[in-house]
């Protein structure tokens, strides 16, 4: 596919929005079996994929055998790493001393691993970085400052941070959707289907609500309900999402109403998952879990 296609300038400001500190992180290795609503986690498995102080989070399957995800220096400067199942080795895709990275994912045209960059005047903009390891390239110039994002149609579903936060989804030159404005950091494209899904932000006492907007056809869904307290979740497949509570990752068909568990992640060191990725190829789930 030809770059020109992946690359889309708009032209919008939004107000700046620096990151929040973190805590120390570390992702886990979950083995898995079966497929779709048939998932088995083999909890008693897991173990640690990274074991540092500093912040290991945010994790993306590139491919079937390749991770992306977001690690921090001892300085505090955030890279995007890539974890190779087949030779068990790390490499670095950026190492950058003047800004940091974080969110990694693959585009849909598979030529570029996309990251929020927050940048040295501390905008905070998509920036595109070859798989051919060639110098990066900014995406959109004056969408700032974005949060979160994921991919339809080799354009970007974007979490802008503002007053209020934004959902937008950027479908040409100076043509921007709105999608919501009451909206939580996970922002996911429902497999084989042009519907971007996100968390709404739940009003006070209430639990958020996993939301649909359908890029082709305008439609709006309310799915399901989420889990009280758990600001992510991620799809299977077209019809089964995950989302975990504490150390516990459940398991819900769309249109099921209840949320069902796959098993608790048992540790002295590490708790409360939070971000996730799925290989069906692997048959693993990664996850991220604060240290203690």
């Amino acid at each position: 596919m030809k770059k020109s296609f992946c690359l889309v300038l708009l032209s919008m400001v939004f107000e700046s929005f620096p990151v929040l500190a973190q805590v120390g992180t570390d992702l886990w290795v979950i083995p898995t079996s079966g497929k779709g609503g048939k998932l088995e986690l083999l909890t008693e498995t897991a173990h640690t994929l990274t074991d540092r102080p500093e912040y290991d989070n945010q994790p993306s399957f590139i491919n079937e055998y390749q991770l992306v995800f977001s690690a921090a220096d001892e300085n505090g400067n955030h890279d995007i790493i890539v974890y190779n199942f087949e030779s068990d080795k790390f490499t670095n895709l950026s190492k950058t001393s003047d800004r940091s990275e974080f969110s990694p994912s693959i585009t849909d045209c598979g030529m570029y691993i996309a990251a929020v960059v927050m940048e040295e005047d501390e905008k905070q903009r998509i920036w595109l970085y070859p798989t051919s390891f060639e110098p990066a390239e900014l995406l959109y110039d004056d969408i700032e400052p974005v949060g979160y994002y994921d991919w339809y149609d080799n354009k970007a579903a974007m979490f802008v941070l503002g007053e209020p936060n934004k959902l937008i989804y950027a479908r040409g030159r100076n043509d921007l959707i709105e999608i919501d404005s009451a909206v939580e950091r996970s922002i996911k494209k429902r497999p084989k289907t042009s519907e971007i899904t996100y968390l709404s932000q739940p009003a006070e006492n209430q639990v958020g609500v996993i939301k649909s907007y359908d890029i082709e056809n305008e439609k709006r869904e309310v799915y399901l309900e989420g889990i009280a307290g758990s600001q992510d979740f991620i799809w299977l497949d077209r019809n089964h999402l995950l989302m975990a509570s504490g150390n516990e990752v459940f398991i819900r068909k769309y249109n099921s109403p209840d949320w069902e568990s796959l098993g608790i992640i048992e540790s002295n060191t590490h708790e409360n998952i939070t971000r996730m990725a799925y290989s069906e190829d692997q048959n693993v789930l990664v996850v991220a879990m604060n240290r203690k």
